[in-house]
C-alpha cells in the first residue's frame, strides 16, 4: 500500500482514503466496473437471501449498496452495516433514507476487527463486499466476523482476484495500472487512491489461499464462485 503519511497505521490510511474519495465513490464504481459490480453484489445477495437469514451484519459496508439490496430483497431481515469511514456512512445514511429504510438497516461506525456492538452468535449471515483486503489484520478480523456468527451461520465475501489467464490477466493489467488510476484521480481528485486499488488486489492472497484461510480461522464448507473471468470470486463459509 502506498501511504498517505508513513506514520499511519493502515486502518488509518484507508479511512482517510474512503473519507476523501466517499462524494465520487459511487459513481466511479459503477463507470470503472461498467456495472459489473452491481451483478456480483445481486448474486452475493441471493445466496444471503436462500440462507433466509432474519440479521444480517454487512462489514465494510461502505455507501450501503450491498445492504441496501439485502434490505429490499430478504425478507423481513434486520442488516447493520458496519464501516470504518464516517464519510462513507454518511452517504450510505442519505440512500438509506431516501428509500425509507432506517427501520431495516442501522448504520455502525467500527472496524472488522472491533465489532464490539455486536454480541457473540447473534447474527445468522455476515457479508464483505470489496472490504477484506483493507483489514489491518485479516485474520483478526474474519475470526471477529466468526465470533458474532450463529452456529451455523454464513459469511460471504466479495472480492477481487487477480485473473489466472494470462491474456486476462495482462488486459486487467493495463487497466488497473494505467486507465483507472487516471480517471479515478480526475474524477475524485485522489491520485493515490485507484493507484492503492489495484496494488492491494496483487497483494490480497489468491482464491485457493483465501479458502485455506477461512478454513484456518474455524469456518466449514468454503464454496468459491469465480466471477467474470476471475476478476473476483465469492467466497461462501459455514460456521
Amino acid at each position: 500500500m502506498k501511504p498517505y503519511n508513513e506514520e499511519q497505521s493502515k486502518k488509518e490510511q484507508v479511512e482517510e482514503m474512503f473519507d476523501n474519495i466517499a462524494p465520487t465513490y459511487d459513481r466511479l464504481n459503477h463507470i470503472l466496473s461498467l456495472n459489473i459490480d452491481k451483478v456480483w453484489r445481486r448474486r452475493v445477495m441471493r445466496i444471503v437471501r436462500r440462507a433466509k437469514a432474519h440479521s444480517i451484519m454487512d462489514v465494510a459496508t461502505g455507501t450501503g449498496d450491498l445492504a441496501i439490496a439485502m434490505a429490499k430483497r430478504v425478507d423481513g431481515a434486520q442488516i447493520l452495516g458496519v464501516d470504518l469511514s464516517e464519510e462513507m456512512l454518511a452517504v450510505a445514511r442519505k440512500k438509506i433514507e431516501r428509500l425509507g429504510l432506517e427501520e431495516r438497516i442501522k448504520l455502525e461506525k467500527g472496524d472488522a476487527e472491533n465489532l464490539d456492538m455486536v454480541t457473540s452468535e447473534s447474527i445468522d449471515a455476515a457479508t464483505v463486499a470489496f472490504g477484506v483486503r483493507n483489514f489491518e489484520n485479516m485474520e483478526r478480523g474474519l475470526k471477529e466476523i466468526y465470533r458474532t456468527l450463529r452456529p451455523g451461520g454464513k459469511l460471504v465475501v466479495l472480492e477481487f482476484s487477480m485473473p489466472r489467464n494470462r491474456f486476462i490477466r495482462w488486459i486487467y493489467g493495463i487497466y488497473a495500472h494505467r486507465l483507472l488510476p487516471r480517471i479515478g484521480a480526475m474524477i475524485s481528485k485522489d491520485d493515490k487512491a485507484y493507484t492503492y486499488l489495484p496494488d492491494s488486489v496483487e497483494e490480497f492472497p489468491a482464491a485457493e489461499r483465501f479458502k485455506e484461510i477461512l478454513l484456518g480461522v474455524g469456518f466449514t464448507s468454503v464454496k468459491l464462485r469465480r466471477q467474470s473471468f476471475g476478476i473476483a470470486y465469492i467466497y461462501e463459509a459455514i460456521k
